[in-house]
């Protein structure tokens, strides 16, 4: 019987492979309880393109706190712009298991709507 934390990790693999074997540039996410953080990895798995968090010191001057769906959402939008300027458009999002809901998802649609496809 897997714990909670087991099950996410092993979908968050079966994920990944699928990304891997499509050689996609991914949107990887990390969610912790104060934090959200984003990278955008290249296709082989090698290069960090861009990232984004709330440890960022501009983002923590904007925000009260780190770990709700206000602070995804900036964190989406900043990984979108940093994405856009090391030319990267399209990725393949990576939610590491997680549920797509809540913090996850306001990263995602703010990502979306400042011009990253996925």
């Amino acid at each position: 019987m897997l714990n909670k934390n087991e099950a996410r990790q092993r979908r968050g693999r079966k994920t990944r492979a699928r990304i891997a074997q499509q050689k996609a540039v991914r949107l990887a996410i990390h969610r912790t309880n104060l934090h959200i953080y984003a990278q955008v990895i290249s296709a082989d798995g090698s290069t960090v393109l861009a990232s984004a968090s709330t440890l960022e010191a501009e983002l923590r001057k904007e925000l009260a706190h780190g770990g709700n769906t206000a602070a995804a959402a900036a964190v989406g939008k900043r990984i979108a712009e940093k994405a856009k300027s090391a030319g990267v458009t399209s990725v393949a999002f990576d939610r590491s298991g997680n549920k797509y809901h809540g913090r996850i998802k306001a990263l995602a649609d703010a990502a979306r709507e400042n011009g990253l496809q996925f």
